[in-house]
């Protein structure tokens, strides 16, 4: 029995297969369920429009792998007072539920690569 188990195991670089020119965001699930999401996110130059926030019903943590970007935080509730992060290799950042945010800049020299996990609390 262990050894079918081992048959169906599958490795992958989630630093692998990025594809060149990057003209748009690129969101991957690695791992779908009903209350668990993995996402791999490339990014080149890319970030959210300047009119809205993402609004989720879910907490986001997220991992840098590469490249660099900054987050906005609207920290006030006529959506005009916003507060930056910016994050580098290594770093990771949780995103409560409800949290509005977007990505305000990613690095336009070199690919940024997220890990997302989202999940309920």
């Amino acid at each position: 029995m262990t050894v079918e188990l081992l048959t169906n195991l599958a490795v992958k670089n989630v630093l692998a297969d990025v594809p060149t020119p990057l003209p748009d965001e690129v969101f991957q699930d690695l791992i779908r369920s009903e209350n668990l999401r993995v996402e791999r996110i490339l990014s080149r130059g890319h970030r959210s429009p300047a009119d809205g926030w993402y609004d989720q019903d879910e907490n986001e943590w997220v991992l840098v792998l590469q490249g660099s970007a900054r987050l906005a935080f609207c920290t006030g509730s006529d959506e005009t007072i916003e507060r930056s992060i910016s994050l580098q290799v290594g770093d990771s950042l949780l995103i409560p539920a409800h949290q509005k945010h977007r990505v305000s800049w990613t690095d336009p020299n070199e690919t940024t690569i997220w890990l997302a996990i989202f999940y309920r609390a």
